[in-house]
């Protein structure tokens, strides 16, 4: 570690008025640090310390009882002190034995003076020589934020300050943005990573001088944590101020990166939206493409709309799993994939890069495999609705492929009953329906013809609507009906002779059959929608 100089015990005995000072008990204490120097003549000092101080004493607080001594000696070392000297003669003329068993249990170094020695002038040299240590940290220490600051300038990614910070400390740098992987500068085979990150685990939960962490805080939430671990020293204070202004280096640093990609994001959301909207020429959009190093082999494109619904209050955990699905089952089938996100809603350009005999059959293949996905099946936390727009082939008619998607949407997600439909060109008189329900009143048009099959089927529950669609279905066969309804002849005869009482008996032949047949899909469009309408068809 490139460590500060440290003052310890030792270092201490090699001071003038030291000289003939004797290590009486702790000698394996010796290295403990000194930070400051008291001169103390009382036995309770519980609220006196703050830890790794020098006590000088004449032990004139000492001698009234030995119990006291050896209650002073153990908050001492309770409260961490650096160490004892005892000047001899004046009160003491031995430590008690208790006392020394004390200290060399606990390695507390107990420093006995044979004779009279000047405190003052004991206190004045070591605190110059920590002030001139303090001085000397500051000063590096800002000579370390000075130069970092700089390098922020024009530094490109994180692993250049980790990689500052390492070789200022020389110590293991552990790095993790949020629900991402460790880093580690240097790099370390995997064995000894991992033997690292069980310890740094424990040291978050029970205290471990060698490791020291500095979350890294953005718009008020943890975005990452930069930790740093020695093996053989213990982290020192000058250790935890590189760290803590490193943290904040990284922070500015983060916070830099995630503006520029965020711009970056706003800035092709804006240009993708305005292709959606038919804002852009063939030429910017060939532009665009060759800017982006995509060169498409056809001009054929689609555009698919997925939807997501949350089942539960996580779906922000999903968003990123699901667009890397969508955009890698689509690459996969053979398209150049853009996405746009919009609240629980992808939309994503479609360019095809392969012929286009099979294009339709790669697109519901693609949709099919992100449907039966496990994870889709299993683990999402949402419903997801997929549509498909009209085939276009040129690029500057992708708005017509937009607006043909959300049309799908609209109308699948009215159609809940049946087969799921993805393609507008699949629709076929739902695409109708739904158009002319924005200017006609539908549902009275279908009372006018379903009136009163649905009022009978709710007066006496006869399954006559199901009779009836199945019947026109099956074009008017009285055994694939049956078949069908698992019903016998009799039966159907039954209620086909109902239906006729109701309907007339030219409700199959073929303009009123064929508005029948509407009407049906009429009903199944809304009443899928809302069944409170069906109240409007009764």
């Amino acid at each position: 570690m490139k460590e500060h100089f440290q003052l310890t015990v030792s270092d201490i005995l090699k001071r003038k008025h030291f000289e003939h000072a004797v290590v009486l008990a702790g000698e394996d204490g010796l290295q403990r640090i000194v930070k400051w120097v008291h001169v103390m003549e009382v036995t309770s000092i519980r609220n006196l310390l703050n830890g790794h101080e020098l006590i000088l004493s004449t032990g004139l607080a000492s001698k009234v009882k030995e119990e006291l001594f050896v209650s002073m000696v153990k908050e001492l070392i309770e409260h961490n002190a650096a160490g004892l000297c005892i000047e001899m003669g004046t009160y003491l003329s031995d430590i008690p034995p208790e006392v020394i068993d004390v200290a060399k249990e606990h390695q507390f170094p107990i420093i006995v003076f044979q004779k009279e020695v000047p405190f003052v002038e004991i206190t004045q040299d070591i605190h110059s020589i920590i002030i001139n240590q303090q001085y000397l940290k500051i000063s590096d220490l800002e000579n370390y934020s000075q130069t970092l600051n700089k390098r922020l300038l024009t530094i490109e990614t994180y692993e250049d300050i980790l990689q500052f910070i390492f070789s200022s400390l020389d110590v293991q740098i552990i790095f993790r943005l949020k629900n991402q992987d460790f880093e580690f500068v240097p790099q370390i085979h995997q064995n000894e990573q991992l033997a690292i990150i069980s310890q740094l685990l424990e040291a978050k939960n029970q205290q471990n001088h060698h490791f020291a962490f500095s979350p890294i805080f953005l718009f008020g939430q943890e975005y990452a944590e930069l930790a740093i671990f020695s093996k053989d020293i213990p982290i020192s204070e000058f250790d935890l101020l590189i760290l803590d202004r490193t943290a904040t280096a990284l922070a500015q640093h983060l916070l830099r990166d995630m503006y520029v990609e965020e711009k970056k994001r706003a800035e092709e959301f804006e240009w993708l939206h305005g292709w959606l909207e038919g804002d852009h020429s063939p030429d910017i959009i060939q532009e665009y493409l060759m800017e982006n190093g995509i060169k498409t082999k056809t001009k054929d494109a689609i555009v698919v709309v997925a939807k997501f619904f949350p089942l539960k209050d996580k779906l922000s955990q999903d968003v990123t799993y699901l667009k890397l699905l969508f955009r890698s089952v689509f690459e996969q089938n053979g398209f150049t994939v853009f996405t746009i996100e919009k609240r629980n809603e992808f939309t994503f350009i479609l360019l095809n890069n392969r012929t286009k005999k099979n294009l339709k059959d790669r697109i519901k293949n693609a949709i099919v495999s992100i449907m039966e996905t496990e994870f889709i099946r299993k683990k999402s936390s949402v419903k997801i609705c997929i549509a498909a727009g009209k085939f276009i082939e040129n690029l500057n008619e992708v708005h017509k492929s937009y607006q043909t998607a959300k049309e799908t949407l609209r109308i699948q997600q009215k159609m809940t009953k049946g087969e799921i439909n993805y393609f507008y060109e699949d629709l076929h008189l739902f695409r109708l329906i739904s158009q002319m329900s924005d200017h006609i009143n539908l549902q009275e048009l279908a009372s006018e013809y379903l009136q009163p099959v649905l009022q009978y089927d709710q007066k006496y529950n006869g399954k006559l609507l199901e009779t009836l669609k199945t019947y026109l279905e099956c074009n008017g066969s009285k055994q694939e009906t049956s078949n069908k309804l698992y019903i016998v002849r009799q039966t159907l005869y039954h209620r086909l002779q109902k239906i006729e009482n109701l309907l007339g008996e030219d409700f199959m032949k073929h303009e009123k059959r064929v508005a029948i047949e509407f009407m049906l899909l009429v009903f199944d469009y809304f009443s899928a929608a809302d069944p409170q309408k069906l109240n409007q068809i009764l």
